[in-house]
């Protein structure tokens, strides 16, 4: 079975879409194949998986993490979310640029971001269970987000009064976040311009 990668207009965030066997006995997919992955350029090996269940108008982010950085493969296992990536590297063409797509369990369909955007997702089913690998274990003390309806990211949620955690409530601005030291460990690096 192959895995097929997609360009968004970001180009570091990836389309990853595995193919399917379905017929009338349900369905067969391959999700994550080492050799697969490495030879399209995708993270080989990832370090922790997480599965969330959120109910509908549920909003959450947006989130990331710099010590250790973490990327995210994300992926809908029931009902149908809005997943969203944004570029966060400082010096990136990209910087406050963001990409965003309904993906629905039916599909199979996964988004890549590596470390250097943030991640949310809205849920517009009953519910929606959604899975991620991460790149790299979870450290609360090396996690921030900023808020979901900065205007300066101007992200057109799909959800008109959306439900959100009391610490996405209070999330600082984008700006406010570039302002921080740890922003610095976001750094664009051009491709072949000396590594990451």
């Amino acid at each position: 079975m192959q895995i097929r990668v997609e360009c968004t207009p970001i180009a570091e965030v990836k389309i990853v879409q595995p193919e399917v066997f379905q017929d009338a006995r349900g369905f067969f997919t391959e999700v994550y194949r080492h050799d697969q992955f490495q030879a399209l350029g995708l993270p080989p090996v990832f370090a922790q998986l997480n599965h969330s269940r959120s109910a509908k108008n549920v909003l959450r982010g947006l989130h990331f993490q710099w010590d250790p950085p973490m990327g995210k493969l994300m992926r809908v296992t029931q009902g149908t979310a809005y997943l969203v990536a944004v570029d966060i590297r400082k010096g990136s063409p990209t910087l406050g640029q963001w990409f965003g797509r309904e993906v629905c369990a039916e599909t199979k369909t996964q988004i890549w971001a590596p470390a250097g955007f943030a991640r949310g997702f809205c849920v517009l089913s009953d519910f929606a269970e959604i899975e991620y690998l991460c790149s790299n274990v979870y450290n609360s003390a090396g996690e921030s987000g900023f808020a979901w309806n900065d205007p300066q990211l101007a992200i057109p949620w799909p959800v008109k009064e959306p439900i959100i955690s009391g610490k996405d409530a209070k999330a600082q601005s984008f700006a406010r976040w570039l302002e921080r030291p740890e922003s610095n460990h976001f750094l664009y690096h051009p491709p072949g311009g000396g590594g990451r």
